[in-house]
């Protein structure tokens, strides 16, 4: 039982929450970029947060169920389709096997992920399933889904997702979609991350290195809007702006750096390192991106603008716990839909 992949995508990864705790052996968490829509598509399947999802940025893969399936596209908002319909998107769908599910541009966003009951079943290395691209491992073959890879579903996928799809509906009814090569519900989950095209505003703390700076250049930093550049990837995202410059050279010994960091090179346009980061480095830190941002700021797509606010401790604190309680709650919300008569 597989998810085939009849033509590849931009970039289409396995990722789960990724692996904590490695980065003394040099290997970065790495994991979902947006590991908040990561978990709410899981939920949207009724499957835990920690299974593997299907991601995929900017323009997606055209697909294939062997079997009957249960599956939710979340996060960036794309063009989708099952057959000659539209796929519907943040709500569990009951694909029919044999459907051809198409994924094409991202409309507002960068990152979605496609969840599916069970999970993906690629094997575990270092306790985890995702990729991570950098060392060539995890997830299929170490690398980004090519034409024909087939990607294994839990056994029991049929039953599964026949089970889960019927207390999800249970209470609210159905939709036909795609000439009923699919089923859906009539509830969703509210999108999170995306901030639309305005421009994002994402907060920062000082980083170690910010007083070495030009006065200029630190005003610079906040006062301007960058521009997330084409080149961009996993391991950081390149930032357009005015360059930023040092008072005087500096030699800095590297360093351990970590999701966030906002590094800057001699080419003076910084770097904010994202999911596949090097675990150390020598340039210079301008900043640190608080955690509740990393992932709005991941869901911005090359062009697009985003701004830099200052934040103390006390607001990166206040911000982790209240953007974890609305996801906490989301969840919750969302799994109630699957539980038992009863629960």
């Amino acid at each position: 039982m597989s998810l085939r992949v009849l033509r590849p995508a931009a970039l289409a990864t396995v990722q789960d929450l990724g692996r904590p705790g490695t980065q003394h052996l040099g290997i970065a968490a790495g994991g979902a970029m947006d590991p908040v829509s990561h978990r709410i598509a899981n939920a949207l399947v009724g499957n835990r947060d920690d299974a593997a999802t299907l991601e995929i940025a900017l323009s997606g893969p055209e697909l294939l169920f062997t079997r009957d399936a249960l599956c939710a596209l979340y996060g960036a908002r794309f063009t989708a389709s099952l057959g000659e319909a539209a796929l519907p998107m943040a709500r569990p769908v009951h694909v029919r096997a044999g459907t051809p599910v198409r994924i094409g541009r991202a409309e507002d966003g960068c990152f979605g992920y496609l969840a599916v009951a069970g999970g993906l079943d690629v094997p575990l290395v270092l306790g985890s399933r995702s990729t991570y691209l950098p060392g060539g491992f995890g997830g299929w073959r170490g690398r980004a889904l090519e034409r024909d890879a087939a990607l294994p579903l839990a056994d029991d996928v049929e039953a599964l997702s026949e089970a889960r799809f019927a207390r999800a509906s249970r209470r609210h009814g159905t939709s036909g979609a795609g000439r009923e090569s699919a089923r859906t519900v009539t509830w969703f989950a509210p999108a999170l991350m995306l901030f639309g095209h305005d421009a994002a505003v994402i907060r920062v703390l000082s980083g170690l290195h910010r007083d070495l700076f030009a006065e200029g250049s630190r005003r610079a930093f906040v006062d301007h809007a960058w521009r997330v550049a084409p080149d961009s990837n996993r391991i950081g995202f390149r930032l357009l702006g005015p360059k930023l410059v040092l008072t005087e050279p500096t030699e800095i010994l590297s360093q351990p750096t970590c999701r966030g960091t906002v590094q800057v090179p001699s080419s003076g346009q910084p770097i904010a390192l994202m999911a596949d980061h090097q675990t150390t480095g020598g340039y210079p830190k301008i900043a640190e991106v608080i955690s509740a941002d990393v992932p709005r700021l991941a869901q911005r797509p090359p062009g697009a603008s985003v701004r830099f606010a200052a934040a103390t401790l006390d607001e990166a604190d206040a911000a982790r716990e209240a953007l974890g309680s609305q996801v906490a709650g989301l969840v919750e919300r969302i799994l109630w839909e699957f539980a038992d008569e009863g629960d």
